[in-house]
């Protein structure tokens, strides 16, 4: 049986073909990674600490074809090429699959073609009016916010009104930090990241290294345990799988069968306020990214330095502590409406645009809705081409749509308002899901 040596070498090349797809399978274990990547096999085992996402994000799809993630996630796919050569250890025959599981081999080859006619039909080319508007509007809400309190006092009519501008304005700067985030912006990657960490850092005070290592994983294995941070909430709240499996082994940490009631309580409220705080500041520290501490600190400095003459240090926290619930509550209710109430469970190592399509649904468009959510309403869109400017879903919707039809997948849209009861209920569902189990099983 061939083996694989150390990255560089390739000691597999000369193997048969045909052991390959057997020796992949093995490979899939905490220090010991292999991948496929348009049908050549690579050894990442060693590598995989040194890649720009992240060793986890790189390390969720070992032993498998991750063609399509690599085409989602990078812009110059020459550029990287050139890091993956030393790596190569051998080539799948013609007859060889490229990965265990349910592949839809014609699904598979629909989908590149659509996403090279979407490269055609320079979908990928970001407009500068729109972004720039964005990131206008962004720093004039900031302004009218402090001349509301300037000319008007603090207050409490125009502070909640302020906070209430704020909290908008920080919404919208998770929309603009996002775009930046996935490269659909700038041509250039590096021009991204700088800008990335302008808006994250000193317009939210958030790291933007982060953000991009837990939001890539979400992309890369959306609403799977373990892979997908935004779906692995156990044991605060049970969702899909997790609901059964928590069941049939009488855990009860809470009680899950209220979870869409206390949900109101520690869901919405403090997800940005405590958990994002908390987390974001122990990535800086352990991962030691001063760069993003420093443009984090340079917000904070510029928050309490605006608005400390007014209400003095009480007053300011309590003013920071309004605009962070209010968006905290923005963030939970339009991030999670397209994923929640969708498949959650264990890896099944699907094609890329099955599991996509299986943790995604839209929503209904709107220009409010697509304005408030950051288009986040064409969820199915932005997860089958991450890197695609928002302001072009629209464009490609019909021939996500025709895909779908063609092979039989779901593309689901729903009305703003069901989508956001859906959580409720889909938290519901799994509560009493658990409670069933944890009683009769």
């Amino acid at each position: 049986q061939a083996k694989a040596g150390a990255p560089g070498t390739r000691e597999t090349s000369e193997a048969p073909s045909a052991l390959l797809g057997i020796l992949i399978r093995a490979h899939d274990q905490p220090g010991d990674k292999w991948l496929v990547i348009e049908r050549r096999v690579y050894d990442i085992s060693r590598w995989a600490q040194r890649h720009p996402g992240g060793s986890r994000l790189i390390g969720h799809h070992g032993a498998e074809d991750a063609t399509d993630a690599f085409r989602a996630f990078h812009q110059d796919l020459n550029f990287v090429r050139k890091f993956l050569q030393p790596l190569l250890i051998g080539e799948l025959a013609p007859e060889e699959p490229s990965q265990d599981g349910p592949l839809n081999a014609q699904l598979v080859e629909d989908f590149r073609a659509l996403h090279q006619a979407a490269e055609d039909m320079k979908l990928f080319d970001a407009s500068p009016t729109f972004f720039a508007f964005l990131l206008g509007h962004i720093l004039a809400m900031e302004v009218l916010a402090w001349l509301l309190i300037y000319l008007l006092g603090p207050g409490w009519v125009p502070s909640a009104l302020a906070a209430f501008i704020l909290a908008i304005s920080q919404a919208q700067s998770w929309c603009l930090q996002h775009d930046l985030g996935h490269a659909s912006i700038f041509k250039k990657s590096r021009w991204n990241h700088v800008a990335q960490k302008f808006v994250m850092g000193q317009l939210k005070g958030f790291s933007a290294h982060w953000w991009n290592f837990r939001h890539f994983q979400h992309h890369a294995k959306p609403n799977i345990f373990h892979k997908d941070p935004d779906v692995t909430v156990a044991p605060v709240f049970l969702l899909g799988e997790s609901s059964v499996e928590y069941g049939k082994k009488k855990r009860r940490y809470l009680p899950y069968n209220q979870q869409h009631l206390y949900f109101f309580l520690i869901g919405p409220p403090l997800l940005t306020l405590v958990n994002f705080e908390v987390e974001n500041l122990a990535y800086m520290l352990v991962c030691m990214q001063w760069a993003d501490l420093l443009w984090a600190a340079s917000f904070y400095a510029r928050f309490f330095l605006s608005y400390l003459p007014f209400y003095g240090v009480p007053g300011v926290l309590l003013f920071f502590v309004a605009v962070r619930v209010l968006e905290s509550h923005w963030f939970v209710w339009i991030t999670q409406m397209n994923h929640i109430p969708k498949e959650i469970g264990h890896e099944k190592h699907r094609d890329w645009a099955s599991s996509q399509l299986a943790a995604t649904c839209n929503v209904e468009p709107s220009l409010f809705t697509n304005w408030f959510s950051g288009h986040l309403n064409f969820q199915i869109e932005h997860h089958l081409f991450p890197r695609m400017p928002r302001h072009n879903y629209s464009r490609v919707a019909p021939l996500v749509k025709s895909l779908c039809a063609k092979h039989g997948l779901s593309y689901e849209v729903k009305p703003f308002l069901t989508a956001l009861v859906d959580i409720v209920r889909s938290l519901k569902k799994s509560g009493d899901i658990w409670l069933d189990a944890y009683l009769h099983q």
